[in-house]
């Protein structure tokens, strides 16, 4: 069975201050974000990978850089947050787990071959990396089982980032879906993550790629940081 993925891409990223959707930012070696991404779907999974892409702002720009995606509107992109983007994901894939990514993350390939390992086993996670825990980075914590136990920015005593590159499973997926739905417009997807956590005792791997690189690009530094790995 071919493996879901889809990249989230309807926000506006204005912080970066670029005309077109951040994920079609150019990268120091000649591909954007977006096919950084791409390259590294297809190095994990093949050809066979089903992408599909969560537009909104300027989606002409991303439909003509990848045709040969599919494609889910979030016409409310500029009102709502990643929760509601990935709503739409999940509601119009395919039976099967969804394996999905912010669209303005750099990473190393072998980030999603550590995630295919996971994936092979249905088991739903959370990429993270815990060498650093910054204040504006959405953070967790783990319960007695090593499962995530709390998924926030305003996590206190963190033990790491998460990286924006995560798996719900078959069985694991309606229950998301379900919590996404309940979640405020302006909420992040982990906002979801977390109260089926909590109410429908969920359980979420963290997958350590702290020895992997994962820059989210949010603003010219983090742009140049990214470089230095492509």
């Amino acid at each position: 069975m071919s493996t879901q993925v889809v990249i989230l891409a309807a926000g506006m990223g204005s912080r970066l201050g670029r005309s077109l959707p951040k994920p079609l930012t150019e990268l120091s070696d000649g591909r954007t974000i977006m096919q950084q991404q791409f390259d590294n779907i297809r190095h994990a999974f093949g050809d066979s990978a089903q992408v599909t892409i969560v537009v909104g702002y300027k989606l002409e720009h991303i439909i003509e850089a990848f045709p040969q995606a599919s494609f889910v509107y979030n016409e409310q992109y500029d009102q709502t947050n990643t929760s509601k983007s990935l709503m739409r994901a999940l509601a119009a894939s395919a039976p099967g787990g969804v394996l999905w990514m912010n669209g303005d993350v750099v990473f190393d390939p072998e980030a999603l071959e550590r995630a295919a390992r996971v994936i092979a086993r249905e088991q739903s996670f959370v990429s993270v990396n815990t060498s650093k825990v910054s204040d504006e980075e959405v953070k967790y914590t783990t319960d007695a089982e090593g499962y995530i136990k709390e998924l926030s920015k305003t996590v206190e005593g963190g033990l790491g980032e998460a990286v924006g590159i995560n798996y719900i499973s078959r069985d694991d997926k309606a229950t998301l879906l379900r919590q996404l739905k309940r979640v405020d417009a302006q909420d992040y997807f982990e906002r979801g993550i977390e109260l089926a956590i909590e109410q429908d005792k969920l359980r979420i791997e963290p997958v350590d790629i702290s020895d992997l690189y994962a820059v989210e690009i949010d603003f010219a530094e983090d742009l140049e940081r990214a470089n230095l790995f492509v």
